[in-house]
């Protein structure tokens, strides 16, 4: 049975240059970091040169980056960190973000007489300036705001340059969830200075496990893992070295490639996006238009509902996703399109299609076909 993957949102495939490493470090440096011996001081030389590496990337310097176990965990290190550390009172969100940011301000709302307000999206899922530039306006309370820089389940992109100018207008920090956007997007934290972010290596063809928080320089870390002193006291727990090497090689790999890789895994988007709507009549394209959101990702909305369309598509051998991975096994629907479609809407059918470099035409065109017939 053909085998065509078009889950990439929800994670990619290792690369064969990262499996490489990761099995290299592993046959070679076994060493436990927080060691003083040679194999320790290996180790941990592999975990600076990497941490240095990525820190590049961003033209942050290596101090501001804490490695953690993905980024779920990372957003939860920089959230607690707002409000039990930085005295934030208040937090801006929206409700279109992962869940990973929604359930922990949730938390921090009912244990911490946190103050939590949502803004506005437009008919396209959107996030409304005006919406955010008011409820800055609204309040005095120390404020952070947290706004996700691509939607993991419609894609769209946050216009980040007027959230950090309000942010700084009204002294509020900024934390985005960059899951989507590490290894796809350029963010240079001195031009655009968001004050936190968080990265998942598998979402750019790294490993399962691993990722990182982004602390802006001169914020102190309070942690939320106790029983040890590692990443400079702010994760107690030893360093997952393979992963960290292998994450640094997959982001060196994606910034490489990145302007031919985007144009390519665009190429492709378009293309699907122009075929199924010739093949198959009344479909719309969820959130934003395709060159308004991320070249990864388009959310497609079938004229019908079909309960069984995800399972068919398995079984037809095309992976693909009703909307985040993390709450699959839900039957409450997706809370991003609840929040901007009719009820009527809501109860069609809608896919997600999220590409990498891996994918080709011969396998879109395959996926067109299948679907073709499974609607006719």
């Amino acid at each position: 049975m053909k085998s065509v993957y078009l889950d990439n949102a929800a994670t990619t495939p290792m690369l064969p240059e990262v499996i490489e490493v990761i099995q290299q470090s592993m046959q070679t440096n076994f060493g436990n970091p927080s060691s003083i011996h040679q194999h320790g001081r290996k180790a941990k030389a592999a975990v600076e040169t990497a941490r240095k590496s990525i820190a590049k990337h961003f033209n942050v310097s290596s101090s501001e980056i804490i490695f953690t176990a993905g980024g779920t965990e990372a957003d939860n290190l920089i959230l607690f960190n707002a409000v039990l550390n930085l005295g934030v009172e208040r937090i801006i969100t929206s409700k279109i973000e992962h869940h990973a940011v929604l359930n922990t301000v949730q938390f921090l709302e009912e244990k911490h007489n946190l103050v939590v307000d949502y803004v506005k999206v437009n008919e396209e899922g959107a996030v409304s300036m005006e919406s955010l530039g008011d409820l800055l306006n609204k309040s005095k309370k120390k404020t952070l705001v947290s706004l996700m820089y691509v939607n993991n389940e419609i894609g769209n992109l946050l216009s980040i340059e007027e959230v950090v100018a309000l942010c700084k207008e009204h002294e509020a920090y900024f934390h985005s969830d960059t899951v989507q956007a590490i290894g796809h997007y350029d963010i240079d934290l001195q031009k655009t200075q968001i004050d936190f972010i968080t990265a998942s290596a598998h979402k750019f063809h790294g490993p399962k496990g691993v990722g990182f928080a982004y602390f802006k320089k001169g914020i102190g870390i309070l942690p939320m893992l106790h029983g040890g002193e590692q990443e400079k006291g702010a994760r107690s727990s030893t360093e997952n070295v393979h992963s960290i090497v292998g994450m640094e090689k997959a982001l060196t790999i994606a910034f490489e490639n990145l302007q031919k890789d985007k144009k390519y895994i665009f190429g492709l988007k378009e293309y699907f996006t122009k075929k199924i709507k010739e093949v198959i009549p009344n479909i719309r394209v969820n959130g934003e238009s395709i060159e308004k959101t991320s070249y990864t990702i388009v959310n497609i909305q079938f004229p019908l509902e079909d309960k069984m369309l995800l399972f068919n598509l398995d079984l037809s051998g095309i992976a693909v996703s009703g909307g985040s991975a993390c709450q699959s096994g839900s039957s409450k629907g997706s809370h991003v399109l609840r929040e901007f479609l009719s009820e009527k809407e809501e109860k069609k059918t809608s896919i997600r299609f999220s590409f990498s470099k891996l994918n080709t035409i011969k396998e879109i065109d395959y996926t067109i076909n299948q679907l073709k017939r499974l609607l006719k």
